[in-house]
C-alpha cells in the first residue's frame, strides 16, 4: 500500500437549481489544482477515476467528463456552473409555470435545449473517465444506472449523454419522465434518480469495488480509495407536528420530497463514515455540505436574485471549507 495510488471518486447529490452550490465547490477545487500544479489547463476529469451523480449532480458530472474535439475535457468547472446561471431562468420559467396538480410544473423543451447545447451528440461510451449516473425506470420498476464502462462494452447500455442528463434530472412534479432510447434502439421511461438515491455516494463506492481502473487499481477496497462527496445545501426547512398532522396527500408532496432527499443524504453519509472508519482510513472519505445562507432552498427558484445568491453561497461555502478542499486537492494530486 505504501506506493499504491488511491482510486479517486467524486459523488454529487441531486438538488435542482441548487446544483450551483456544489458547482462552486468544484470550481474552487479545480482552481486549486491548477494553482498547485502550475497548470492552467488542468481539469477535474484529469484527477478523478470515477464520477457519480444524481439529478443536478449527474448533469455536473456529465459536463465535467465530456470530451472536446482534441480529446481533452471540453468544459471547465466554471462552464458547468454557467449552464445553470445562463439557462436556469428559461428551464424554470414562470412564463410556462403550471400549478403541477394535473401536469408537470415546467415544459421539458428548455432543459433539453440546454443539455443539447452542452452535450451535443456525445455518447456515454465516450466519457473521459468512468461515470455512474442514476435514474429510475418507471415501466420496469427498477433503478437504472448509466455506467460508461458498460456502455463501452455493450451497445445496449450506451446512450447519448444528453439523454442520460435529461433522465437523471426528470424530477416528478417538475418535469415529465424521459423516454430514453439506447444505441441498440431499446426504450426506457426514466425519472430522476433522486426518488430513491439522492446521494449516490454509496452506489459510487459499490461500483468502484467492481471496476478495474488500471495498474494497481483493480477492484479497490475502501482502504484503497479516496471518496469526495458533495451535497447541494441542506434545506433549512423543518416541519412542526401541529402543522403536519393536518396535511393530506397534496400537503405532504413538497415536505416529503425534502425529507426524502435529506434523509437519504444523511443516512448514506453515516454509512460511508462507518465503512472508512472500519478500515482505519477515516480521512479518505470527505463529505462537504454547502450552506444556504442568502439563497432560498427551493429546487426551482431560478429568479435572477436567487441565482446570484446561490453562486455567492457556493463561493462562501468553498471559503468556509477551505481546509477540506486543500486536503482534497493535495490527495488528488498525490494520487495522480
Amino acid at each position: 500500500m505504501a506506493n499504491k495510488k488511491l482510486t479517486r471518486i467524486l459523488s454529487i447529490d441531486g438538488g435542482g437549481i441548487r446544483g450551483i452550490l456544489p458547482g462552486q465547490i468544484m470550481v474552487a477545487i479545480e482552481k486549486k489544482i491548477q494553482e498547485k500544479t502550475n497548470n492552467p489547463e488542468a481539469r477535474l476529469a484529469d484527477y478523478f477515476d470515477l464520477m457519480a451523480g444524481t439529478s443536478t449532480g449527474g448533469i455536473l458530472c456529465c459536463i465535467y467528463l465530456t470530451p472536446g474535439a482534441d480529446g481533452r475535457p471540453k468544459f471547465t468547472a466554471e462552464d458547468a456552473v454557467n449552464l445553470y446561471l445562463e439557462n436556469g431562468e428559461d428551464i424554470f420559467s414562470k412564463k410556462f409555470f403550471s400549478l403541477g396538480i394535473t401536469d408537470e410544473k415546467y415544459p421539458s423543451k428548455p432543459i433539453e435545449e440546454a443539455l443539447e447545447k452542452y452535450l451535443g451528440d456525445v455518447k456515454l461510451s465516450e466519457m473521459l473517465k468512468e461515470c455512474l449516473i442514476t435514474s429510475y425506470d418507471i415501466e420496469r420498476g427498477t433503478p437504472h444506472f448509466f455506467k460508461s464502462g458498460k456502455a463501452k462494452e455493450i451497445e445496449g447500455y450506451d446512450f447519448l449523454m444528453r439523454e442520460v442528463a435529461r433522465s437523471t434530472s426528470a424530477a416528478p412534479t417538475y418535469f415529465e419522465p424521459n423516454m430514453a432510447t439506447s444505441m441498440a434502439g431499446v426504450k426506457y421511461a426514466l425519472i430522476d434518480g433522486g426518488v430513491y438515491i439522492n446521494n449516490p455516494t454509496l452506489s459510487a463506492y459499490a461500483a468502484a469495488r467492481q471496476l478495474d481502473f488500471g495498474p494497481d487499481k483493480q477492484h479497490p477496497s475502501a482502504a484503497e480509495m479516496m471518496l469526495v462527496s458533495i451535497g447541494t445545501g441542506s434545506s433549512k426547512d423543518s416541519y412542526s407536528y401541529d402543522k403536519a398532522k393536518g396535511w393530506g396527500a397534496i400537503g405532504w408532496i413538497k415536505p416529503l420530497i425534502d425529507i426524502m432527499m435529506k434523509g437519504v443524504a444523511q443516512t448514506v453519509n453515516y454509512q460511508l463514515h462507518q465503512i472508512f472508519d472500519a478500515v482505519g482510513k477515516p480521512d479518505q472519505y470527505i463529505r462537504i455540505e454547502p450552506q444556504l445562507v442568502h439563497a432560498e432552498s427551493s429546487m426551482d427558484n431560478a429568479k435572477e436574485e436567487n441565482l446570484t445568491n446561490l453562486k455567492a453561497d457556493g463561493t462562501e461555502s468553498a471559503l468556509n471549507h477551505e481546509a477540506e478542499i486543500d486536503k482534497v486537492v493535495d490527495m488528488l494530486i498525490e494520487n495522480n
